[in-house]
């Protein structure tokens, strides 16, 4: 298993051809390096794909997500280029549900 301690979101979007060294050049230009045991997530422009890169504090694993149908809720219009998520927000977010409005406990705040 794979332990992920810190999961970050980047807002700005990344060409889904880009292969590991690409994602992870990515990754040093968005976040200043990629951090043991710490995951990255990126969209392309339309949000109907992501890619996640996992440091496991040996090397870097890249893995692919595609919804058939729908966008993954990404940030728009966003001055940051990265944003920390939890666990359940990310869980949330590969699911393609609103991530935002999800509560540290994992609840979905009603707005």
């Amino acid at each position: 298993m794979i332990r992920i301690d810190a999961v970050w979101l980047a807002t700005t979007p990344l060409d889904m051809r880009a292969g590991t060294e690409t994602a992870l050049a990515h990754v040093v230009q968005v976040f200043g390096g990629a951090k043991p045991h710490h995951a990255y997530l990126f969209a392309n422009r339309r949000a109907t794909r992501m890619k996640v890169l996992v440091h496991d504090g040996i090397g870097v694993w890249l893995a692919a997500r595609r919804l058939h149908q729908g966008r993954f809720v990404w940030p728009r219009d966003v001055t940051l280029e990265q944003l920390p998520l939890t666990q359940p927000q990310l869980q949330a977010l590969v699911l393609g549900l609103p991530w935002q409005r999800v509560e540290d406990d994992g609840a979905i705040r009603l707005l």
